[in-house]
């Protein structure tokens, strides 16, 4: 019986040998792999230091500003216009000086595409565009009452029009979720949407405008997107001037001013955003418009939350 056992295990054992030396013949040397890698290697291109991923990033900024055909304008070729744009065929006022002191950034995203004509496609891009994710939180700019929330497919997709007190309205665009209802009331920095990529988009981002009496003024001439933040207390509108931007920071403006340059704001490449403390501010109020924290505040400008806020003192935001 144990002759038997021992008699399978060699049998056994030899059989994988012989398995183990034909499996073996079929398997290359060490060294033809590593000949066949260098031949393989050596017939690549080698395109490092041919693309540089800020150059392409450039690139690719410049191209969907120059290309990326702007929305229709809602205020004026809407399927439903008679509700978009309630001042059509009303007198609108030559100047008119507007409150802008108590605002709140929609979003706090740097602008990707800004105001202005685009000479492809012979219409203007009547808002800006500014950057966020989808889901993000979109804020009412101004206190108001909500107007519309509607869906345009040729360009806004989801969209909110807000009718403010200090005589302007604004559209928010490509929208993934409305928060708010026509006729409710918002205060401003209220959350009102969710940001998306709905209509014609290219991509997640916020389109936003500002009217008054239909009148499509350029934002950055009420904001400083690059320092999140308005650039003064009011904003006067001129029917010979709406379409201008203020250029305090001639990077971002430069395309919608049409390459004038004015006063330039030292933080706007340094990284830095500053804010001038106006009357009736709080360290929460200015908290809540910059979507930062009031302790944020307060470690950087190394002050309390008791500290006594005075009026044309600047604060580092960020």
């Amino acid at each position: 019986m144990i002759l038997e056992k021992i008699t399978k295990y060699l049998a056994l054992g030899a059989m994988m040998c012989c398995a183990f030396s034909a499996s073996a013949q079929k398997l290359r040397a060490v060294t033809a792999h590593s000949s066949m890698h260098e031949d393989l290697i050596a017939s690549q291109n080698n395109i490092q230091g041919q693309i540089r991923l800020d150059e392409t990033q450039e690139f690719m900024d410049e191209l969907l500003k120059e290309e990326q055909e702007p929305e229709i304008d809602i205020y004026e070729e809407s399927w439903n216009s008679q509700s978009v744009n309630p001042y059509a065929g009303m007198k609108v006022p030559d100047r008119m000086v507007i409150d802008v002191s108590e605002y709140c950034m929609p979003v706090p995203g740097y602008l990707t595409s800004p105001y202005g004509y685009r000479p492809r496609f012979r219409r203007y891009h009547k808002g800006v565009d500014l950057k966020l994710q989808t889901g993000d939180t979109v804020r009412a700019a101004f206190s108001g009452k909500v107007r519309l929330t509607k869906y345009e497919r040729r360009g806004y997709g989801y969209y909110v029009i807000i009718r403010h007190q200090n005589g302007l309205e604004t559209v928010y665009g490509h929208l993934s979720k409305f928060l708010v209802k026509p006729n409710q009331d918002v205060k401003v920095g209220d959350p009102i949407a969710l940001g998306g990529s709905t209509g014609r988009s290219t991509g997640p981002h916020l389109h936003l405008e500002t009217r008054f009496m239909g009148y499509a003024i350029n934002p950055s001439a009420i904001f400083d997107f690059a320092n999140q933040t308005t650039h003064t207390d009011t904003y006067t509108f001129d029917k010979k001037t709406y379409t201008l931007a203020r250029n305090y920071d001639p990077k971002t403006n430069s395309v919608a001013f049409k390459g004038k340059q004015s006063t330039t704001n030292n933080y706007a490449n340094s990284g830095k955003v500053t804010y001038k403390i106006r009357k009736g501010d709080t360290l929460g109020k200015i908290a809540a418009k910059h979507h930062v924290s009031v302790s944020s505040i307060c470690r950087l400008n190394g002050i309390s939350s008791r500290s006594t806020l005075k009026v044309g003192r600047v604060l580092r935001i960020k």
